[in-house]
């Protein structure tokens, strides 16, 4: 039967389906809009199903606050050319819209809402379909209550943050907003960072101790035998400054058995004591640069404040009570 091009606006307007899409759909459904829509919907289900595999490194994040709540959403696609597709913008927008109305406190909650007649995640697998692309819903965040304060960095829709303060101070809270959004903080404070990334990092730092003091041991033994240590530090180094004339064949081979044996008499004299002092001392630098109350405030007027400092210079009964952040960039 003839498909006349109303009846294709209707269902493209219906669907946001391409025009091609929907003129199929509609001629194999022999005109019934409800059957055609059903055969997108499938055609989408197939797409994501196929590229089910692929990595979702681009996409649209969006943030919101409406009547004491505030949420973030990232509608997650695999190419930039996408994910700054109208389309694709407006369709995280209408979830977030949603999702804020609602008040959704999980992402499964935001998945079952309704999006124009269908759930959220149908509309999110239908688009799926229209692109080729595989989409997912990701990064849902909420704050709920007084003094919310949103920013969507440089308006690029791809990092959003939003900060909570005890009273009211939006010129404050903006760029309180901007500092979460370019220093990264993993908490408040050094009382709200989990246990599992302390002691995470706690391991790391003495490892990390481990190896420099060894490293130490090794430079100061080569460096008694006459060998300059930046030029045998790797096996890709020896053999390079070889062919170059830098060191000698012979040299190279005394730098190894060198290396092999400060190596191992290094390990042997490690004071424990001394590298959980130091670790203990990195701990606590990662505490300063990744708490947001600690770290250095990086919108005042050129005085060095913590960002505690700089709120209480603001105003002594200010204080920030939560922050939330999600970014598709990779940090």
């Amino acid at each position: 039967m003839a498909i006349s091009i109303d009846d294709i606006k209707k269902l493209r307007a219906m669907t946001g389906a391409g025009l091609a899409d929907v003129k199929k759909a509609l001629t194999e459904a022999e005109g019934d809009f409800d059957h055609a829509k059903e055969l997108l919907r499938e055609r989408g289900l197939a797409i994501a199903a196929k590229r089910s595999d692929r990595e979702t490194s681009n996409g649209c994040v969006l943030v919101k606050c409406e009547n004491g709540f505030a949420a973030t959403i990232a509608l997650k696609c695999e190419t930039d050319f996408v994910a700054n597709g109208a389309d694709f913008i407006a369709l995280t927008k209408s979830i977030l819209d949603a999702a804020v109305a609602a008040k959704c406190k999980t992402l499964d909650e935001v998945k079952e809402l309704d999006i124009n007649g269908q759930k959220a995640q149908e509309a999110v697998t239908q688009r799926s379909g229209i692109t080729g692309e595989k989409m997912e819903l990701d990064g849902y965040l909420t704050l709920e209550g007084d003094n919310i304060e949103i920013y969507d960095h440089m308006g690029k829709h791809m990092l959003c943050t939003m900060v909570q303060t005890n009273k009211e101070a939006q010129e404050i809270g903006h760029k309180l907003a901007m500092q979460v959004a370019a220093m990264k903080p993993v908490a408040l404070d050094a009382k709200s960072v989990d246990q599992k990334i302390l002691d995470e990092e706690y391991k790391t730092a003495v490892e990390k101790s481990k190896l420099e003091q060894v490293q130490k041991f090794v430079d100061m033994k080569l460096k008694k035998a006459g060998i300059n240590p930046a030029h045998v530090d790797s096996e890709d180094h020896i053999e390079s400054n070889m062919s170059k004339g830098w060191i000698t064949k012979e040299q190279a081979d005394e730098a190894r058995k060198i290396i092999a044996e400060a190596k191992a008499e290094g390990e042997a004299q490690l004071k424990m004591p001394m590298i959980e002092g130091i670790a203990k001392g990195r701990v606590q630098k990662f505490l300063k640069e990744s708490c947001l109350v600690d770290q250095e405030f990086q919108f005042g007027d050129g005085d060095k404040m913590t960002v505690a400092e700089w709120v209480k210079a603001q105003d002594k009964e200010l204080a920030i009570t939560a922050f939330r952040r999600f970014t598709l960039v990779a940090e």
